[in-house]
């Protein structure tokens, strides 16, 4: 059993603590420190077939496999964004689907390919993106949640509605549908997009607060604007309201 633990609040690191043979897999520059005894080795991660797959999904290529060589050993990933790093015990027949980039680190034995969803309208309308990330296997993974994370437990039949970009990860078991927002006002004027996600049971559900692409957007207004020439050899330069 992997030993790890979780730090920093809003800007979290993992911390993990594999014994001798233990070997973690990550993204190309996604360690943040580890100690001297934590051999590093970057190869395609199981061959061409899932390396594409891979980055089919929004992953690397490569994977990095750190490998405690003597004694038990130390490695530390950080999060990419303010968020949150979920662990997943990952069983045989209990995987998982992630969003894109949501991959942060696992123990090698785990595979990363990629998710279709079964219906196109949930990828093209949903907003969760036609391709996400299965990850299976046996062993621990850990995921990127942007800003906070909120868990639910689906029964069978059970549903869920989400708003564009907040479904962050789901068991294998759940299936995802679009369905139009009602009324025409609400779909035009409320804000929320033509459609929404339904997420269906059995299975959990983990939901994030603050999707990367909404911080974008309500960001990109105070941004300056590229300078650009006046005419005359100078450059003017335009700041955010």
């Amino acid at each position: 059993m992997l030993k790890y633990e979780i730090e920093g609040g809003s800007l979290p690191v993992v911390i993990c603590y594999p014994e001798q043979g233990q070997t973690l897999c990550t993204e190309t520059g996604s360690m943040s420190w580890m100690s001297p005894n934590m051999k590093m080795e970057t190869n395609a991660g199981g061959g061409v077939k899932k390396a594409l797959g891979r980055l089919f999904s929004g992953e690397s290529i490569f994977l990095n496999e750190f490998t405690s060589v003597s004694g038990t050993g130390m490695i530390a990933f950080s999060s990419s964004f303010p968020g949150g790093i979920i662990p997943f015990e990952v069983t045989s027949g209990n995987g998982i689907v992630v969003q894109k980039k949501g991959f942060l680190a696992m123990e090698k034995g785990l595979d990363i390919s990629v998710f279709f969803q079964h219906r196109a309208g949930a990828g093209f309308f949903g907003g969760e993106g036609f391709v996400m990330q299965r990850i299976t296997g046996n062993g621990m993974v850990f995921v990127e949640i942007d800003g906070n994370c909120k868990e639910y437990t689906l029964g069978a039949g059970e549903s869920i509605v989400v708003n564009t970009g907040h479904l962050a990860a789901m068991s294998e078991s759940c299936s995802m549908s679009v369905e139009a927002v009602k009324g025409l006002k609400n779909m035009f004027l409320g804000g929320s997009g033509m459609f929404h996600t339904v997420i269906t049971g059995p299975g959990k559900v983990y939901l994030q607060s603050m999707p990367i692409s909404k911080l974008a957007n309500a960001i990109h207004p105070y941004l300056p604007t590229p300078p650009s020439s006046d005419g005359n050899g100078g450059i003017n330069i335009k700041l955010g309201n």
